[in-house]
């Protein structure tokens, strides 16, 4: 496999999806790797405001509630 074609697959799902098994398999892996993220990390995050209000930061949110959408 050529080297454009393996970027190519890693930045693009829907042309990383038409490779044959065959194809798929003779890609090198990832430089960045595998990512892998701690369940209590994600808990932690996951029950946090967010909000793309202008000047409302996780702080003025729980603090003043009216300010965010």
């Amino acid at each position: 496999m050529k080297k454009i074609d393996a970027v190519r697959a890693w930045k693009d799902p829907l042309y990383r999806a038409s490779l044959t098994p065959e194809e798929a398999a003779q890609l090198p892996e990832h430089p960045s790797g595998l990512l892998e993220i701690d369940e209590s990390y994600l808990r932690d995050i996951a029950g946090r405001a967010n909000t793309t209000a202008l000047k409302c930061t996780e702080s003025s949110y729980n603090n003043f509630r009216s300010c965010c959408p």
